[in-house]
């Protein structure tokens, strides 16, 4: 397995009498998109400044690419913060090519990198135009363009779907994919759970700072039962592992359909094949797991998530 581009052990931050990050523990390999899931007070802003050394943790441990977070490494790291903001008076490519002397790179190479950039983002022709002039929709693009100039070694993005119409969100999910192919480790905080569903490889579910849950979509969904729609003759209420089971309407030639839940842990392979040893004839067998919106509410609660 790859050393991971970034380990966070047992992270703790407190301000005054505020428990904001409570022992938090994981880790983020070269290439995964890592999904930082939360409500709104959950602690993902505060978990991202300690990484960036913005913040100091009261305890714990990080390391970002092999070592303690430091400002000497700005030069691998891209960063998107959720509060957006960029210099009015500045044009659109002297705003990345800052961005980029920041980080290290000399001015002909981000000034050709963010014009690349502005060209994918279909902002070329307003690369000189001042980001005073330009609609939220395209600042927004400009400063991810400015996360993305150095090309990052371990991009991190706070809230980056908020406040994006459906075509820049787009956008944004496939320069999230293109940073993960080139091997980049990606980490976004969201409570939007589609945006999650569709690109993570592992996913972080975190409740008033502590962890609630880590590990793949397939893992998470086994959190909640699965449950089936099936058309059948015989009674599927009596089959091994089913917790519930509702009839729908009224039979047709003996055939009945069904709302079937099943019990925690329980495959729905299984059942299926129950359904042979006693006798039960199908002609159609759905299985349905729960939306990530759903165990989400399920484990951290309704508060501040989003369809």
């Amino acid at each position: 397995m790859s050393t991971p581009v970034l380990e966070v052990r047992n992270l703790v931050k407190r301000f005054g009498d505020v428990l904001a990050v409570d022992g938090l523990s994981f880790s983020v390999a070269p290439g995964e998109i890592f999904g930082f899931l939360g409500g709104n007070g959950a602690g993902k802003t505060t978990t991202l400044r300690m990484v960036l050394d913005i913040i100091r943790p009261t305890s714990g441990e990080i390391s970002v690419l092999g070592s303690a977070p430091d400002r000497r490494q700005a030069a691998a790291i891209g960063f998107l913060p959720e509060e957006r903001g960029l210099y009015s008076g500045m044009s659109a490519i002297d705003t990345i090519v800052y961005f980029g002397r920041l980080k290290g790179m000399d001015t002909a190479s981000a000034r050709s990198r963010g014009m690349e950039l502005l060209e994918r983002f279909d902002l070329a022709d307003r690369a000189k135009s001042d980001i005073g002039d330009m609609s939220k929709g395209m600042a927004q693009k400009v400063q991810l363009a400015t996360s993305l100039v150095n090309q990052p070694q371990l991009l991190m993005l706070d809230e980056p779907f908020s406040g994006l119409d459906p075509v820049n969100q787009g956008l944004l999910e496939n320069e999230i994919l293109r940073a993960s192919q080139r091997g980049a480790a990606v980490i976004f905080s969201t409570h939007v759970m589609q945006h999650a569903e569709r690109l993570c490889n592992r996913l972080l579910l975190l409740r008033k700072g502590r962890k609630r849950f880590e590990g793949t979509l397939e893992e998470v969904r086994r959190k909640l039962p699965a449950s089936l729609i099936a058309n059948s003759r015989g009674d599927l209420a009596a089959l091994p592992g089913v917790a519930s089971a509702e009839r729908l309407g009224t039979p047709q030639d003996g055939w009945q359909e069904w709302q079937v839940e099943l019990d925690q842990g329980v495959e729905a392979a299984s059942v299926l094949e129950h359904c042979s040893t006693h006798g039960v004839a199908l002609r159609r067998w759905d299985e349905r797991h729960a939306s990530l919106h759903d165990i989400f509410v399920e484990l951290v609660g309704g508060e501040g998530v989003e369809e």
